[in-house]
């Protein structure tokens, strides 16, 4: 099944072409009694050139999907690709690399390297892959960021918003198919938070970066192009043009069914 043939009928998928998507996507941690299914035959596509917040309740496998869309988790069933690559066939090694020259990752905890200045720790993923980076390009990344006077400052000498913005620079300077972020305000003041997702935002307006952020804030969410809603390990809804205030009601609603299956 390609991105192209997916169907609309289902919350995830439509007829655009994906960055990356997922048929039947099953993750299954232990076994017997202790057995928990994070993830119940998920399909899901994220569009090229599009920005898609993920949300739901605690223990809704928001999370686990991202890892297992980037390649960082082992699936149990189905398959997930980058672009058109099917990841089940590729080799520890060629993942790795595909994961190296597809694709960008932003964290929560910034995973900065503190002996490096901020322009080593931009250009590191390139340095460890033996490329240059395009100083035109690279450039452009550091001045949207807004970091040509930090530059040769280390991670301990910045503050949680510059270091974060570093973070992005980095997952940018290579130019990935795909960038998975990870509640990547969640360790922001809202000022640096704003910053952040606003430099996001315009990576996806700008230069045509496609974006996943697993986010629980409903104010992160409203900078994205879609949201799709997950509960008990599926996709149970989506958003487009999202506002804040309709992601808290969407969220308000997922939260009350939730409980009530609790129950």
């Amino acid at each position: 099944m390609t991105a192209d043939a997916a169907s609309s009928d289902e919350p995830g998928l439509d007829q655009t072409v994906a960055a990356a998507h997922a048929v039947g996507l099953t993750k299954v941690y232990g076994s017997g009694a202790m057995q928990v299914v994070a993830l119940d035959s998920v399909d899901v596509q994220l569009a090229e050139g599009e920005f898609t917040a993920i949300m739901g309740p605690s223990g809704s496998g928001k999370s686990t999907l991202m890892h297992c869309m980037a390649g960082l988790d082992s699936i149990t069933a189905g398959e997930v690709y980058l672009g058109e690559t099917p990841l089940s066939t590729l080799s520890d090694k060629a993942l790795t690399q595909l994961r190296r020259d597809q694709v960008g990752f932003i964290f929560q905890s910034f995973n900065l390297i503190p002996t490096l200045n901020a322009a080593e720790n931009i250009t590191l993923p390139l340095d460890i892959a033996g490329r240059s980076p395009d100083l035109a390009w690279y450039d452009t990344v550091i001045d949207t960021v807004g970091l040509r006077d930090r530059l040769d400052h280390r991670p301990s000498e910045l503050s949680g918003g510059q270091q974060q913005q570093v973070a992005c620079a980095r997952a940018l300077v290579s130019r990935p198919a795909i960038i998975f972020a990870d509640e990547p305000t969640g360790n922001l003041d809202s000022r640096s938070g704003a910053e952040v997702l606003g430099f996001l935002r315009r990576s996806v307006d700008e230069f045509g970066q496609t974006i996943a952020m697993v986010t629980h804030d409903a104010t992160a969410a409203s900078y994205s192009d879609r949201v799709l809603f997950l509960a008990d390990g599926r996709v149970v809804d989506e958003l487009r043009n999202p506002s804040a205030e309709a992601v808290l009601d969407r969220m308000k609603h997922l939260d009350r069914a939730t409980s009530a299956q609790a129950e």
